[in-house]
């Protein structure tokens, strides 16, 4: 495929197939317990999934735990720097290791219970009372782990351990190069509990047909119909918006009083990309930010989202930094989405919800139709 980055001009208004009849799906994928554990073996446990950023762990022995499809993972920094992903089990009799949220290992990992002691590149160094025990050997018992891919400081891990990633991510591995957003660092973060399906929240935030209604702060400064796509089919969707007024900015005062970011200039200092990354980030880029959106889907109708704020950290450390204005925006934004999208749910639960007709403003969401559809085998 030909890779089309931001400011080469070959962007265009995605439709959906309209002439064939493209429709929302049925509700049973937003509301059925058995689709939603589906999902989670079908989509959670064998994509790539982000759990986070570089950042969190700068330092050798550095970690934090995260959950993916149900397992606790140990996500930290050996002694050559490398990231790893170890599934938060010992290998003698399946205890979970760790229980702290975030922490930092000195120089090794260990058992609570009969302290196993495990290297921070997960090898198996002490194991006591076994030496005597026929046939054992240390190297046969290292920490399991799963695969784990970088790009541009987000962390993304895969459960079996055998996915290729710079394969699955071609076509976005090098094109938001102007932002430099791995140098980037996350100044705010919310976190919200949705009453929703996970999906809704995806397909929300690919479409703008609602911001008129829902958002008119959003609206007055970035007009709903400026949308181009230039990734329009497949795992990964979006585009970009304009700007109202150059030189403004999606924030309270609506003007830009940060410098860019990275090497962002040109027509992209008065442009918003918006890209979904299924399953599981939503990727914001502005001239002077990027804003993330890390999803967890806990149940049929339950999300957890984390929205942070990555800003330049030559801006970001300075004495009297505000990023207030970006976030109190964004803040007001999210809560409106919320609300629709908790609405959606309830509707799809009633015996009257069939199938409607997306409009010619939703091409992106009927895409990821297919390809959630496809990766689930419907």
């Amino acid at each position: 495929m030909t890779l089309r980055r931001p400011g080469d001009g070959s962007f265009e208004f995605a439709k959906p197939s309209v002439g064939t009849g493209a429709k929302t799906i049925a509700s049973f994928w937003y509301t059925s317990p058995e689709i939603f554990e589906a999902e989670q073996e079908r989509i959670f446990s064998r994509e790539w999934v982000c759990v986070g950023r570089e950042e969190t762990i700068p330092k050798s022995g550095d970690f934090f735990t995260a959950e993916c499809a149900g397992e606790s993972l140990i996500v930290t920094r050996d002694t050559a720097g490398a990231v790893h992903a170890f599934y938060n089990i010992c290998r003698h009799r399946g205890t979970r290791i760790c229980d702290q949220q975030s922490g930092r290992f000195h120089g090794s990992i260990q058992c609570p219970y009969h302290a196993w002691t495990y290297g921070l590149d997960g090898k198996l160094n002490v194991a006591r009372n076994m030496a005597q025990v026929p046939e054992f050997d240390r190297d046969d018992y290292p920490l399991r782990e799963a695969a784990v891919g970088l790009w541009e400081g987000f962390i993304f891990v895969n459960l079996p351990g055998d996915g290729n990633f710079e394969r699955a991510f071609a076509p976005l591995i090098g094109r938001f190069a102007q932002w430099e957003i791995d140098r980037l660092r996350t100044a705010h973060s919310i976190r919200y509990d949705l009453a929703c399906n996970w999906k809704l929240i995806v397909l929300n935030y690919s479409e703008c047909y609602h911001c008129p209604l829902v958002h008119p702060q959003l609206d007055r400064l970035s007009p709903s119909e400026s949308g181009r796509n230039d990734l329009s089919e497949g795992p990964f969707l979006g585009g970009y918006s304009e700007l109202r007024t150059s030189g403004g900015s999606l924030s309270t005062t609506g003007h830009r009083t940060r410098p860019p970011v990275g090497k962002v200039s040109g027509e992209n200092l008065d442009r918003i990309y918006y890209y979904a990354i299924f399953p599981s980030l939503l990727l914001s880029l502005h001239a002077d930010y990027v804003m993330v959106h890390y999803l967890k889907p806990v149940a049929a109708d339950r999300t957890q989202v984390v929205c942070a704020w990555l800003f330049d950290p030559r801006v970001s450390m300075q004495p009297g930094f505000d990023p207030s204005d970006a976030t109190e925006f964004w803040d007001i934004t999210n809560r409106q989405d919320w609300r629709v999208n908790e609405l959606t749910q309830l509707g799809l639960k009633s015996r009257a919800y069939s199938p409607g007709p997306y409009s010619n403003a939703e091409g992106l969401l009927s895409a990821f139709d297919r390809h959630y559809l496809n990766v689930m085998g419907a």
